[in-house]
């Protein structure tokens, strides 16, 4: 019987030693139970000015003359506008004195009416113009957001920063690459 008790036992004892030195950091296990880890892959990333990016586009330029052209109409009609409520002003500042009391009141509603649709008009003005640059610059930006997915996939990057508004105060170039002249250059061919 204790020959049986000891033959277990003599099997565990292996087992036991090679727990004990893998839990104390050794390497007593035979080679080929080691497995290797492989190691992880090296993370890269590009960064560029997508604002210097998005200017080198050829479309940039024309969608930045319609938008001009666009800012130069609200801004005669803003003119006129204000030109017309000065000329009425004047008018009533000349005739106030002579004007009854209902006239009066009349007149000065329909200058305030005048002023309050100037400074309305100015703020949807501003209202349009920047949801009309925002309209223009939209196909501008996809088309440059899939041109970067498409860089970033050719060259194995993980991602691609943006470095404009010093959002990139620190760059180690062993990892990252600045891809701004790059992408510029591929709108010059």
């Amino acid at each position: 019987m204790r020959k049986l008790i000891c033959i277990p036992l003599l099997m565990l004892a292996p087992v036991a030693v090679a727990a004990q030195d893998i839990a104390t950091g050794g390497t007593s296990l035979p080679a080929a139970t080691v497995q290797s880890v492989p190691a992880a892959p090296q993370l890269r990333f590009g960064y560029l000015s997508y604002d210097a990016a998005l200017k080198a586009m050829p479309a940039y330029a024309t969608a930045r003359q319609n938008l001009a052209s666009l800012k130069a109409q609200y801004d005669a009609e803003t003119k006129r506008s204000e030109e017309e409520f000065n000329e009425k002003y004047e008018e009533f500042l000349s005739v106030q004195q002579e004007l009854d009391a209902p006239i009066l009141r009349k007149r000065q509603a329909e200058l305030q009416e005048l002023l309050d649709k100037g400074v309305s008009f100015k703020a949807e003005a501003a209202r349009l113009l920047a949801q009309a640059e925002a309209d223009m610059y939209a196909p501008l930006r996809s088309e440059l957001d899939a041109l970067l997915a498409k860089l970033g996939r050719e060259r194995g990057y993980a991602f691609i920063l943006n470095a404009d508004g010093n959002a990139l105060p620190f760059v180690n170039m062993a990892y990252g690459e600045d891809i701004t002249e790059t992408v510029i250059n591929l709108f010059d061919k």
